[in-house]
């Protein structure tokens, strides 16, 4: 009786080994972590010159790893940059000016306009004793009335020379008038908005990098006419890198937005890369061809996006990458930075 039992139990030994194996590779699995296939994407800039001019050089080329801010390529700015050394002069010249009419009279310059006032009145002063004396003497009738006329004449003269000269004074004293002090901060503003211009026309005949990335294909070179419209480079973007992937719906709700996952690829196997899900698809589609799933290929899915926290140079464009997320995770917290908790 034993001995029958034992091919039996062997039997369903084997048998319960293969549903194991099956329900491993080719039915569900168990449920704790699920298992997508995407393919690596990232985002893609042409770089192109803020203006027109001719290029002078090329910094860059395909396969370069460029930083934010890097210089990439450059335009001739000569004919810009003796532009701008004209509107500096003209902003100078308009500066000295202005502080010319902020210090307000020299002290030389009001002891000379004294001066002359004290001058125009001994003028007066004398003219007025003339013209006393010419004035008795026409009385006596030693003299004509026409040379008393004179003397009244020339009286009157020297009175109005020294109204103008104490005007001048009084001018001298007061300095500038604010009109004029306001009309030149209005021109140097204009000669320095002026300048300031140039130099903006100067900086935009410099191409840089906007981020960190890779130059993936360079269009121009040394000598070609650069404008707006034509770009210089693609670059590809490496920040932010992620995994386009498609989750089913039947997991749609076991998979929150921030939860932890890992992200594998055939270029590099038995490594994990530690990655985060920070965007799923508000919008049903169907399944993709380019994916291997195991659903039903008419089945619907939602678009997710799986940022990757490292790994950057590894993982390329395109590249086909699979996803492992731990399903059923608390949602996280608000503000935390999955990146940064180093799980």
């Amino acid at each position: 009786m034993k001995n029958k039992l034992i091919p039996i139990i062997a039997i369903a030994i084997i048998l319960l080994a293969g549903a194991a194996v099956w329900l491993r590779h080719n039915g569900k699995p168990l449920e704790h972590d699920l298992i997508l296939h995407g393919n690596v994407d990232i985002r893609q800039v042409e770089l192109a010159f803020n203006a027109s001019g001719r290029i002078t050089s090329i910094l860059a080329r395909e396969g370069d790893r460029v930083s934010a801010g890097q210089l990439l390529a450059s335009l001739d700015t000569e004919r810009l940059r003796l532009s701008l050394a004209q509107a500096e002069a003209q902003a100078e010249a308009q500066r000295a000016v202005l502080a010319r009419y902020l210090a307000g009279s020299r002290p030389e310059e009001i002891s000379q306009a004294r001066a002359q006032r004290d001058a125009a009145q001994a003028s007066v002063a004398d003219a007025e004793a003339y013209y006393r004396r010419q004035t008795d003497l026409v009385a006596r009738n030693f003299v004509s009335r026409q040379q008393a006329d004179s003397a009244r004449f020339a009286l009157d003269k020297a009175r109005e020379q020294l109204k103008a000269a104490a005007e001048t004074l009084r001018l001298a004293q007061l300095g500038p008038r604010k009109e004029d002090i306001a009309a030149t901060r209005a021109t140097l503003a204009a000669n320095e908005a002026a300048a300031a211009g140039i130099r903006r026309d100067i900086q935009e005949g410099e191409l840089r990098a906007p981020s960190g990335g890779v130059i993936e294909n360079r269009i121009l070179e040394p000598g070609d006419m650069a404008s707006p419209q034509k770009p210089v480079f693609t670059l590809a973007l490496t920040d932010p890198l992620w995994v386009r992937a498609y989750l089913p719906e039947t997991h749609l709700g076991r998979v929150p937005i921030g939860a932890r996952a890992w992200v594998e690829s055939d270029s590099h196997p038995g490594r994990r890369y530690r990655a985060w899900v920070g965007y799923v698809s508000p919008s049903a589609e169907f399944t993709p061809k380019s994916v291997e799933t195991t659903e039903i290929r008419a089945s619907l899915v939602y678009q997710a996006r799986v940022f990757v926290c490292e790994g950057g140079d590894m993982l390329r464009l395109g590249m086909p990458a699979t996803v492992i997320i731990p399903l059923d995770q608390a949602v996280p917290a608000r503000g935390t930075a999955p990146c940064r908790d180093g799980k």
